[in-house]
């Protein structure tokens, strides 16, 4: 193609294009309804097509991908060798010394006994390490999530005055975490997680990790009579109203041992070859403090400590399951918000470490290894867990090679929980708040949120409702604040689309933005606009307002030396259509006529065209110049039939 451009008056060019060939616009491939069905299935749950490594092969080897699939284990476990295990024996140890006290801190931050915190680094890890897809992941109990379940429960159950039902009642949630995530799995529905938008997240994590560490100020000041609201101004009016319960030899102990724990962790973060400075804090905070603790008497002089804790391996819990109607509402809501945030967690630090070490994880093979590790949890006396972050990173730190470092972990678990329980019994409450503070402040994302105010100024709107509503209403209706905005944003963007306005960049055939290139200039005589997104019934209305008024505007433009003939509609960005949205494309042509304009679309996909060439059946709209292929082969068919039609007249006029 050639083309060459004149100008006439200022910011307007005269096109005339010289072509070899108009091109036709083609429609799709005829398909029939069942096959347009199974593809778009397909699309939908299985985008990854989990199925194609089975196309050619023979039966026998079709059983063993399918086992293999299904149980990971099965996959690398073959080729396992001893050089993985020195590997994964290092990387279990080490996240065993950061397991064990996490368990028990998080587990009171749930409200539930230490021991379960412990019970649920054993049998989780062991039932993922068959099932997971990750080499990375490190599976344990979670701050967020311990934090939710605790601050949801405790609204019908006091864990003070009724400890075992509160107990049943985590159990219960646990078991409809499981069941959640696996359905999620299991029916291919994990894009319903993507709701939880990166902007959500960092917000969420910031305000809950705010929400955590203000509600250790308890067992760090030493405070016994607290609030049980987790809202950050109740939290604070409890913490200054009881200013006569502050126990100086308890904030002497904790101050010591956070500014320890804060130290390791930025000696670790500014020497990552040093990460084991912060992998080992705390279990040497938690030594040294029982240590002091015994020596001193220091339980009898104001410090409170955890106290006996029973040695042994899970008690079965499948019986202490309650389906009570009473609280069944209260243990679905609270598996079903937990079960997000820990799937949301578990994913997002499986596919971060997968994406150092370049290999996959199957979204939907996590989800259902993950519930399916709530579910026998559940039964096994452990509430809910996921892989987290920071035992994650540790784990990838260490050196690990596959998911027997899950194992050694949670061998090393259980030889604590059968002999080395006792030893626990005079550990301070104060260390572990300690300890649950430091975990926490990782997750506050300064810089994170800066980016995202530097790139999108509603992401950081929603950023902020949601660590705004964390901190001053509560975790969950913060959350719920956050994916509310999320999902309007998103109503926003289907029924009120983008639209530009083209011209056509000077010398070329090419048309752009006019307000992204300066150098692109209107075409006289025509409207040329392009719609960015799908035509449906929630934007028609929307469309022919804002079509309407462009026309008006271009009507009511001073100098011009062309009237507005023609309006050209780009549809090369609209994948789809629904029969409003054709409905509103006949339409258009109608009122476009009466208005003395002629309508002509460009490029449309193949779903639209085959949409266009049905109603054409109907209807007749389809004219000659109608469709076109390229937005330069329109300007140039419309301009030449308007020079023909000018011609007649002028030599009509002339006779």
């Amino acid at each position: 193609m050639e083309g060459e451009c004149k100008r006439r008056g200022e910011g307007q060019v005269e096109i005339g294009v010289m072509m070899e060939a108009v091109h036709k616009v083609e429609a799709a491939p005829p398909q029939s309804t069942v096959d347009k069905m199974k593809l778009r299935l397909k699309e939908t749950f299985f985008p990854d097509d989990p199925f194609r490594r089975f196309k050619g092969q023979p039966p026998r080897r079709k059983w063993v991908l399918g086992a293999q699939y299904l149980f990971p284990i099965l996959d690398w476990a073959p080729n396992y060798s001893l050089s993985f295990f020195k590997s994964d024996l290092v990387a279990g140890l080490t996240i065993a010394s950061l397991a064990i006290p996490q368990g028990i801190s998080y587990a009171k931050l749930a409200n539930l006994p230490p021991i379960i915190g412990l019970y649920s680094s054993f049998v989780p890890p062991l039932v993922y390490s068959v099932l997971g897809s990750s080499r990375d992941l490190a599976v344990g109990p979670v701050s967020i999530a311990s934090l939710i379940m605790g601050s949801m429960l405790r609204q019908a159950v006091n864990p003070n005055t009724d400890p075992f039902l509160f107990l049943q009642l985590a159990f219960t949630a646990t078991f409809f975490a499981g069941i959640f995530q696996a359905s999620l799995g299991i029916l291919r529905l994990g894009f319903i997680i993507d709701f939880l938008s990166k902007a959500t997240l960092v917000g969420f994590m910031a305000g809950a990790a705010i929400i955590v560490s203000l509600q250790q100020l308890k067992n760090l000041l030493g405070i016994v009579h607290f609030t049980k609201k987790m809202a950050v101004i109740p939290v604070l009016s409890s913490v200054f109203h009881n200013t006569h319960e502050w126990s100086w030899q308890t904030i002497v102990m904790g101050i010591s041992f956070l500014a320890f724990l804060l130290l390791a962790r930025h000696v670790s973060i500014r020497r990552p070859k040093l990460f084991w400075l912060s992998v080992g804090a705390p279990l040497t905070s938690v030594i040294i403090s029982t240590l002091v603790v015994f020596l001193l008497k220091a339980q009898n002089h104001g410090i409170s400590i955890i106290g006996k804790l029973k040695c042994g391996l899970n008690r079965p819990s499948w019986d202490n399951l309650l389906f009570d109607s009473t609280y069944l509402g209260t243990t679905m809501k609270t598996g079903i918000v937990t079960g997000i945030i820990s799937l949301t967690e578990g994913i997002a630090s499986g596919r971060t470490f997968a994406s150092l070490r370049g290999y996959q994880v199957d979204g939907n093979k996590e989800m259902m290894a993950i519930g399916l590790m709530n579910i026998v949890g559940s039964c096994t006396s452990c509430y809910v867990t996921t892989g987290a972050f920071s035992r994650s990173a540790v784990n990838h730190n260490a050196g690990c090679k596959t998911a027997m470092s899950n194992v050694v972990m949670a061998l090393t678990v259980m030889v604590t929980l059968l002999f080395l329980m006792p030893l626990f019994a005079y550990t301070p409450n104060v260390v572990l708040a300690a300890i649950i503070i430091a975990a926490v402040i990782g997750l506050i994302d300064v810089p994170a949120a800066y980016n995202i105010w530097k790139l999108d100024k509603v992401d950081f709107l929603v950023c902020m409702s949601s660590f705004l509503g964390v901190i001053f209403i509560s975790v969950q209706e913060g959350l719920a604040i956050a994916v509310g905005l999320s999902i309007f944003r998103i109503l926003l963007q289907t029924t009120r689309p983008k639209m530009i306005a083209l011209g056509n960049i000077p010398g070329t055939n090419i048309y752009r933005d006019l307000h992204q290139y300066k150098d692109a200039k209107r075409v006289p005589g025509f409207l040329v606009l392009a719609v960015e997104a799908p035509i449906n019934f929630s934007n028609t209305t929307y469309l022919n307002e804002r079509i309407t008024r462009w026309i008006e505007n271009e009507n009511s433009m001073e100098e011009k030396e062309t009237n507005l003939r023609f309006l050209i509609l780009d549809l090369s960005a609209v994948p789809t259509v629904d029969t409003s949205g054709i409905s509103f494309l006949i339409d258009l042509k109608k009122s476009t006529e009466k208005h003395g304009l002629e309508l002509t679309l460009v490029n449309p996909t193949g779903e639209v065209m085959e949409k266009l060439q049905r109603a054409n059946k109907i209807h007749d709209f389809l004219g000659v110049n109608f469709l076109h292929l390229t937005i330069a082969e329109a300007v140039f068919s419309l301009s030449s039939q308007n020079k023909l039609q000018q011609q007649e007249v002028s030599s009509s006029l002339f006779i």
